[in-house]
């Protein structure tokens, strides 16, 4: 008997073993900021999908811009950005599509200037060294907030730089101003004195997107939907938990509590379907930077709206 309770038990371990061995995992590529993050943390994604098989692998990235390179060569199968990184992807003949988005969140990005700069406005910035990533959100607030200044794209110095590095640059007074997102705007403000010169209100929508690779999509719609059915429950927790939202993230992001309540007051919850006016907007992105030359050649944002195209 105590034979045949071993065999069975030995049984029992090499199916565990087997399956385990054949768990599929689904590689998520996050950044500091946004629903993602509070998904990694509260951790109701992975027993949502180890029903369906799957296990969770989380990559932090930078910036958007680098986290959707991840995507095209193949470290990640999804992802959130904001509105210039899926353009600039595209334009390099990323294989993406657009799974959803979130409502806009304009004041969550501003060009910044150092505390006492004689900087008081945009047209200020004309000749001046203004750090950004290049690609991401932030790059179409300067192109627009430039623009209504009256200030030619020309007419400033870009310097490109991930958040890490422009921080650095921007104490150190090798640049005039930064373009930057929470919640690293959040932290600017609250550790170094950063005066806001203009934020995205009015300017800007500053949606978030998230993005699939057209394969890892088309092969495996019900994980995406489970994985956009998890973070439509967080936004709906997030907007009624705030202050556990900020206990949650705190420690995650390794900024204190006062900076995170800063950037989680200004962002936006619900996870919505791409629709045509999300997508005319979108548009509207890549033709600015075709005609400023920010990027190789015209793209058509309908072209990576459909999984199933």
């Amino acid at each position: 008997m105590k034979k045949t309770i071993a065999s069975l038990l030995l049984i029992a371990a090499g199916l565990l073993a087997a399956t385990a061995a054949h768990a599929e995992t689904l590689r998520i590529g996050y950044q500091k900021y946004g629903t993602l993050t509070i998904l990694k943390a509260r951790g109701t994604l992975e027993p949502r999908l180890k029903a369906l098989g799957w296990d969770v692998k989380w990559t932090e990235f930078p910036a958007g811009p680098q986290l959707l390179e991840g995507l095209n060569v193949g470290a990640i199968d999804f992802g959130t950005t904001g509105e210039a990184p899926p353009v600039f992807a595209q334009a390099a003949g990323a294989n993406l599509v657009y799974v959803g988005n979130e409502p806009p969140t304009p004041t969550a990005e501003a060009i910044v200037v150092p505390k006492g700069s004689p900087i008081k406005s945009v047209a200020d910035l004309k000749g001046k060294k203004i750090a950004l990533n290049k690609g991401s959100n932030v790059h179409y607030l300067l192109v627009k907030a430039l623009e209504k200044a009256g200030v030619a794209y020309t007419d400033i110095q870009t310097v490109y730089l991930a958040p890490a590095d422009a921080r650095a640059a921007f104490e150190r007074g090798s640049v005039d101003a930064w373009v930057i997102w929470d919640p690293f705007l959040a932290a600017a403000e609250k550790q170094l004195g950063a005066q806001i010169v203009v934020d995205g209100k009015g300017l800007v929508a500053n949606t978030q997107f998230f993005l699939a690779a057209r394969p890892y999509a088309e092969k495996n719609p019900k994980v995406i939907a489970a994985l956009l059915d998890e973070l439509d429950k967080t936004d709906d927790w997030a907007s009624k938990n705030q202050a556990e939202v900020v206990k949650e993230l705190s420690p995650l992001l390794g900024l204190s509590p006062d900076i995170v309540a800063l950037a989680v007051s200004r962002y936006s919850y619900n996870v919505e379907p791409i629709n045509a006016k999300t997508a005319e907007a979108q548009q509207k992105i890549a033709d600015a930077f075709h005609k400023l030359g920010l990027i190789p050649k015209p793209v058509q944002i309908k072209d990576a709206l459909v999984a199933g195209k």
